[in-house]
């Protein structure tokens, strides 16, 4: 198994209690900090890079462990952690390696400043980020990307996006109420010639996510649809796709990265950045439900799967 897909499996894998928790990555007991920068200082060093050590250490910490880490190498050694491991790694191995030694936040707004930076914008990237984010993390996300770049990320959006799908990205930042939706997006869609967009980029992105589901579980006795054959019959494009993802992480979001996962892997073009993305910012939010959505989904464990695509990924 390449280097790379066991970093990932045990991303997947590392339970780190007898009960199931939503993230997968969690404090390791007894951490010694300077015990951990001794073992990647020497990691390092090692002729060819002992990349067995880095990774078997830092998958099975927390972002704020890694700091600390960080912090005792930078001591230890005299120089910065993270630039050595630039240096020491490459590749597939570098990106996950440089991805967990950022907050989720951090790794969320460089994901999104990579998606519209030069020329043409990665929407799927956009979308996937912008759309499966709660309020309180796109607040976070957007404090962040100020201080990473110096930039407004509603105006980075704005200039590198148009139209209806510009306006639902920059509107889903807003605090989220709740208040009744359901004629309201029948009224804007189906029930009428042509669809009333900006009634549904309101509801979408106003309403709390319980009152949401709500809505959508009786939006049938509305409308001869169900939400999401709604959206694919009044719009299309990227505006399409951003309300199918609203809705699919509205009604089950670890099912919808369990999804994105499983079509990731699917054949031999495999997205390697997707899967990367996804285990890498999810570790330590909730990637012990999308595990249990995948074996459900798809009939096999996350690590078998990873383990299996590994020609494909890596």
């Amino acid at each position: 198994m390449s280097l790379v897909s066991e970093f990932l499996g045990q991303l997947s894998l590392s339970m780190g209690s007898t009960e199931p928790k939503y993230p997968t990555v969690i404090p390791v007991s007894n951490f010694d900090p300077d015990k951990d920068a001794a073992r990647i200082e020497t990691a390092i060093k090692t002729k060819g890079v002992d990349e067995a050590t880095i990774i078997d250490v830092l998958t099975k910490r927390t972002y704020y462990q890694r700091r600390e880490i960080a912090f005792a190498y930078e001591k230890r050694a005299k120089k910065d952690m993270i630039t050595a491991l630039k240096g020491a790694l490459s590749g597939s191995l570098e990106s996950v390696i440089l991805g967990l030694m950022k907050s989720t936040a951090q790794y969320d707004a460089t994901e999104i400043r990579g998606s519209i930076k030069g020329l043409g914008t990665d929407e799927e990237t956009l979308i996937e980020i912008v759309c499966s984010r709660s309020s309180s993390e796109l607040s976070e996300i957007k404090t962040v990307y100020k201080e990473l770049f110096k930039k407004d990320l509603e105006k980075d959006v704005a200039g590198d996006t148009s139209g209806d799908f510009a306006k639902l990205l920059l509107a889903l930042h807003l605090i989220m109420l709740d208040i009744s939706g359901l004629q309201a997006l029948y009224d804007a869609g189906v029930k009428r010639k042509g669809t009333d967009v900006a009634t549904w980029i309101s509801i979408m992105s106003e309403r709390s996510v319980p009152h949401l589901q709500k809505v959508f579980n009786r939006y049938k006795s509305y409308s001869p649809y169900d939400m999401q054959e709604s959206i694919r019959k009044e719009v299309k494009g990227d505006l399409e796709k951003s309300f199918l993802t609203l809705v699919e992480c509205f009604e089950n979001k670890q099912l919808y990265f369990a999804t994105r996962l499983a079509e990731a892997m699917k054949g031999k073009s495999a997205k390697e950045k997707v899967v990367t993305r996804i285990m890498v910012s999810r570790c330590e939010v909730d990637l012990m439900k999308i595990r249990t959505e995948f074996k459900s989904l798809t009939g096999k464990s996350l690590y078998q799967t990873i383990s299996v695509s590994r020609t494909t990924l890596y």
